[in-house]
């Protein structure tokens, strides 16, 4: 198969408390009912996947992406519909099964899930689970849902919740199955226990040129060959935005950007964001932002370096306004995509 024939291309959101059209900032329920708009208007222009995070702190919106999606699929049809992440060290397997059971069966199979550790640790303290344990939570609760993805009956022991036996759960789902992803940040253990579970990989590239990740992406192909699995799918998941053109892109994003991550960068050492910098990581780094011809090239670069099945572009940044958001998605779903699969296809053509 070619790439031009396989490779999805996709959006997510972490749900981020924008600001209104007057510099104030958005209520969290005009940012979720906004949300459920940028996921009905990806639909409409054409793109593949909408991912949504999971997060418990103020600067982000959504705390359960499940319930966004639902009503994200009530008002599509074609869409895919997932996470960008699941908490699951955080969260209980068991729920989280039957809640993307359930989401499956509302938008008529379109339901996916990312499991990941997340980027912050506010559910931690908030849910009631000791930091101490971070390894052991994540590691026995992703066998355990490895276990309900194959919705038999389930006979499970570990050391973090009650053990199950011989239990089944519901609902279950009409295709047997619900695709489910772990999102890795680049270390080679988290790589490799993706591959030993079979599951497709998602690779978060947050920071520095993409091409970086390569070595990650063959440890998996190779890990997934060694340990007799059947080849699997990766996405890699990535910052981004979609302007006019490259100087727009770049003026309206910064100091968006800078909030977003100066705000970051204090909770973790991090100096504050320089313009320099920003502009450095645009050319050529993770951020994926530009003119529609820009952004096209370098999504096509990030997909051939790679060799992924599936690009997702994390089009929110920080209080970009909602207003800006949608024209970033139209341009994204009408200019990009199209270009995208020209310039795959293109490059095959050449290689042939």
């Amino acid at each position: 198969m070619t790439h031009m024939e396989t490779v999805e291309l996709g959006l997510d959101t972490f749900g981020d408390v924008t600001t209104d059209g007057q510099g104030g900032r958005t209520s969290y329920a005009q940012v979720i009912r906004d949300v459920v708009e940028q996921g009905v208007l990806a639909d409409r222009v054409g793109i593949d996947v909408f991912g949504v995070g999971e997060h418990h702190r103020d600067d982000y919106a959504i705390s359960a992406p499940e319930v966004v999606l639902a009503a994200i699929a009530s008002r599509t049809e074609r869409i895919k519909l997932g996470t960008a992440v699941t908490v699951l060290s955080s969260d209980d397997p068991v729920r989280v099964f039957e809640r993307f059971a359930t989401l499956d069966a509302v938008s008529d199979g379109r339901a996916e899930i990312t499991l990941g550790r997340g980027s912050f640790t506010e559910s931690f303290p908030l849910f009631g689970y000791d930091l101490a344990d971070y390894e052991t939570l994540f590691a026995e609760k992703l066998d355990l849902m490895t276990h309900l993805l194959a919705e038999g009956p389930v006979t499970w022991e570990g050391t973090i919740r009650a053990a199950l036996t011989d239990q089944q759960v519901y609902p279950k789902t009409e295709s047997g199955r619900i695709t489910t992803w772990v999102g890795v940040g680049g270390s080679p253990q988290s790589v490799v226990r993706a591959a030993t579970y079979g599951l497709p990989l998602v690779l978060a590239v947050i920071g520095g040129d993409p091409v970086r990740f390569a070595p990650y992406a063959e440890l998996y192909r190779k890990a997934l060959r060694e340990l007799g699995k059947e080849e699997q799918p990766i996405a890699v998941h990535a910052p981004g935005f979609v302007a006019e053109t490259d100087e727009e892109a770049v003026e309206t994003l910064y100091p968006h950007a800078k909030v977003m991550l100066d705000r970051i960068g204090a909770e973790r050492g991090w100096p504050p964001l320089t313009r320099g910098r920003f502009e450095a990581d645009v050319r050529g780094g993770a951020q994926h932002v530009g003119s529609p011809e820009t952004v096209a090239r370098k999504i096509a670069r990030t997909v051939q370096a790679l060799g992924v099945q599936r690009f997702d572009l994390k089009y929110t940044t920080g209080p970009l306004p909602h207003a800006e958001l949608m024209r970033s998605i139209e341009l994204y779903g009408t200019v990009v995509v199209p270009r995208v699969r020209e310039l795959l296809a293109e490059s095959e053509q050449v290689a042939v």
